[in-house]
Parts: structure tokens; C-alpha cells; sequence
């Protein structure tokens, strides 16, 4: 699967987003070694700390499929922003634990603007165990 193709997956699953205060929909896609792709979108709360991100649904999800780190391939994260989309800081640090650290992560807007980092980009002097 190219990257834009798994980037028009991330955009699908912006379509199925529940945010009815931010207004800002995101959506995620994970790419596995056997081509499969789990999505992930952001789904608020009225409790805004309660809510949770695309790109740690997409991630959860895939693991909640028996998919681990040497299974993943790709990521790609998309929002309707003038730049490419950047995660939070929260799924920074998951993505720093879950996903491969070798492996790109595709970040874009609606515009196909893409930026292609990594998990080294993303949180350089990440937290992780053997930080414990």
C-alpha cells in the first residue's frame, strides 16, 4: 500500500470522528507487514479529559487485534489543518512506545500535504522503561 493510500484511510476514518465540541475531526490509519489497516478517529467528551485521540484509537485498535511493534509498517495521521497535522503530546509518547521506531509516519492535511518523520522526530529524548 503506497502512502497516499493509507493516508485516504486516515481520511475515511476522520469521516467517523465524534467531535461535537472542537469541531476538529481526525483520523489515523496503521499499517500492518500483511496489508491489513486499522483505523482510529478522535471521539470527545463533555469531559474534554476523557476524550481520546485518532492516532492512539488506531494504535489501541491494532493491538487490540493481537498486532504488536514488529508487525506495524506505517502510520498516517490526517486533519484539516494548513499544515501537515501533528499529534498531541500524549500520543507522541504512545506512538514513542507502540509503534516502530524504524518505520515512517505519515502526517498530512486534507490538501494532501505531507510530511513523512518518524518516532525520533516526533519525541526526541522520549520517556520509556528503561526510564523506570
Amino acid at each position: 500500500m503506497t502512502k497516499e493510500e493509507l493516508i485516504l484511510k486516515a481520511i475515511e476514518a476522520r469521516e467517523l470522528s465524534y467531535s461535537p465540541y472542537s469541531k476538529f475531526k481526525v483520523g489515523a490509519a496503521v499499517l500492518t507487514s500483511d496489508g491489513e489497516v486499522y483505523l482510529g478517529t478522535n471521539i470527545e467528551n463533555a469531559s474534554f479529559g476523557l476524550s481520546m485521540c485518532a492516532e492512539r484509537n488506531a494504535l489501541f485498535n491494532a493491538y487490540c487485534h493481537g498486532i504488536n511493534q514488529e508487525d506495524i509498517e506505517a502510520l498516517a495521521i490526517v486533519a484539516d489543518t494548513v499544515l501537515p497535522v501533528s499529534p498531541c503530546g500524549a500520543c507522541r509518547q504512545v506512538i514513542s512506545e507502540l509503534f516502530p521506531r524504524d518505520k515512517p509516519i505519515y502526517l498530512a492535511n486534507l490538501n494532501c500535504d505531507i510530511k513523512v518523520t518518524n518516532v525520533d522526530e516526533l519525541l526526541p529524548y522520549s520517556f520509556d522503561s528503561s526510564d523506570l
